[in-house]
């Protein structure tokens, strides 16, 4: 089928789009919809790319030039779960940018008649956040609070699950560096969320219709040393790990990023982690602990680095 129009809405099950299905969060949804036996269509960047769902999943391009044709990909859904956001700036690629593409996103759901968008915000988005990735969340959900959609905004944090990068890439560092910095007193907390957590709370989201904010992390609460450690044990990680000064680390992650080719940690991602920003403000939806998870996982756990920037630029 052409990717000039949106496939006919006839037919078994109920057509629902998720943005970035090829993608981390958005293949769980999907592939979760899949199982639910929901017809899927997703938004993307290059609808060239190899789809993990094959022709279950109908591939459309994100057409933020054209907001006639982005409606139109959205015809026919009865939701939008949208992932689409950037980690950091890079070229072209900004967070105003993403501010002003997620806005565009809610306005074709309404020309579409779309009447409900389950969303992917951060813990403690806010409009009067110091740094752009919190202070972007914050604006799009008032967007979403202030469309005529109906809405369900879902604050996950750090997202543990197969193929995720933050987690593994620590394992990864604990696996071949023979030291492993931690910034400062590495006491400041945050807590983790399921991937499959994540999926599962996001359907069922959509199947509703009432407003709701949930957030998408498990009960128990980490210190930063303490995820590390905790990492480090079940990976059998011979590194040793030290406290050092935030100005210190910060030029040793820049040395790390030039010899993995990657970003892999940025200025402002280390002072949110600092600040507590990953840490929720209210009860947490998820349910399956960390320390589970990475009790099955751990033996794959790191064994690869994973790539920020080939993953989602090269």
């Amino acid at each position: 089928m052409s990717a000039s129009a949106p496939p006919s809405a006839d037919g078994p099950g109920e057509m629902q789009v998720v943005t970035g299905a090829f993608g981390y969060t958005g293949r769980a949804i999907a592939r979760r919809l899949l199982a639910e036996d929901k017809r899927v269509r997703t938004l993307v960047h290059d609808p060239t790319r190899i789809n993990p769902f094959g022709d279950r999943v109908i591939a459309f391009p994100y057409r933020f030039d054209n907001p006639t044709a982005l409606a139109r990909s959205l015809e026919g859904a009865s939701v939008l779960y949208n992932t689409y956001w950037v980690r950091f700036p890079r070229g072209r690629v900004t967070f105003d940018a993403a501010i002003a593409n997620t806005k565009m996103l809610i306005q074709a759901c309404e020309a579409a008649g779309v009447p409900r968008i389950v969303h992917l915000s951060i813990t403690n988005a806010s409009e009067d956040s110091p740094l752009p990735y919190f202070r972007g969340k914050g604006i799009v959900e008032r967007a979403i609070r202030e469309s005529s959609l109906s809405y369900a905004i879902l604050r996950p944090s750090v997202i543990f699950g197969p193929g995720d990068i933050l987690i593994n890439n620590i394992a990864w560092f604990l696996r071949h560096a023979p030291i492993f910095p931690i910034m400062g007193d590495g006491q400041y907390r945050l807590q983790c969320g399921d991937l499959d957590d994540v999926a599962e709370v996001a359907t069922h989201a959509g199947d509703g219709t009432e407003n709701m904010v949930a957030e998408l992390v498990e009960p128990e609460i980490f210190t930063y040393e303490g995820l590390v450690r905790l990492i480090a044990e079940r990976v059998h990680s011979r590194a040793r790990i030290i406290r050092l000064p935030v100005g210190v680390v910060q030029p040793l992650l820049a040395v790390a990023g030039l010899v993995v080719r990657d970003v892999v940690v940025t200025r402002d991602e280390i002072t949110g982690l600092m600040s507590e920003l990953l840490v929720a403000r209210g009860a947490p939806a998820g349910r399956r602990r960390f320390r589970d998870w990475l009790d099955e996982y751990a033996p794959d756990l790191g064994r690869r680095y994973a790539s920020e920037l080939r993953r989602h630029y090269r």
